[in-house]
């Protein structure tokens, strides 16, 4: 049986970005395209684009699709991918951490919201954890409906395009 590979090999695995021309109806990103093209990233773009945010900065996962899809001039990016992606570069991120690595020299993957700034339960220890490294930099999570949201993420958001940063 083979060795299952770590996060950090994975985001390091070479893989590279794709356009995908035409994209097959009821895929992910289908009717969001209007007809156009979709980039599948790679990880280790993904994680590129991520480390550009500053503390106090935040994104969505849609605002890092917008991102991609403006650095391949193209309608969108997988959503799918985007996510798997981001999600990999935040736990090859706490691997790193476990092996020593200073926080500042990691992968800021707690930069990164789900759609209308709700911290996300499936990355590394949680929104309990995201909570506590966003709270570090200034950044304040509160509920609402439930669920931990920052508030106000759009004025988080950076003022420079980061896939030309």
């Amino acid at each position: 049986m083979a060795k299952k590979k770590s996060a950090i090999e994975h985001l390091n695995s070479g893989r590279e970005p794709h356009i995908v021309h035409v994209i097959p109806r009821g895929a992910p990103g289908y009717a969001e395209a209007k007809g156009g093209a979709m980039v599948v990233s790679s990880p280790a773009e993904v994680d590129a684009l991520i480390r550009k945010l500053e503390p106090g900065e935040v994104v969505t996962l849609d605002d890092l699709r917008t991102a991609l899809a403006r650095r391949h001039k193209v309608a969108v990016a997988c959503p799918v991918s985007t996510a798997i992606f981001a999600n990999m570069s935040a736990r090859a991120a706490e691997e790193r951490r476990a092996r020593g690595v200073p926080q500042d020299e990691l992968t800021p993957w707690w930069r990164v919201l789900r759609k209308g700034g709700f911290l996300n339960p499936k990355l590394p220890g949680g929104v309990e954890r995201q909570s506590v490294l966003l709270a570090a930099e200034g950044v304040r999570a509160s509920p609402l409906r439930k669920q931990l949201a920052v508030y106000d993420y759009e004025a988080r958001k950076p003022e420079r395009n980061i896939e030309e940063a």
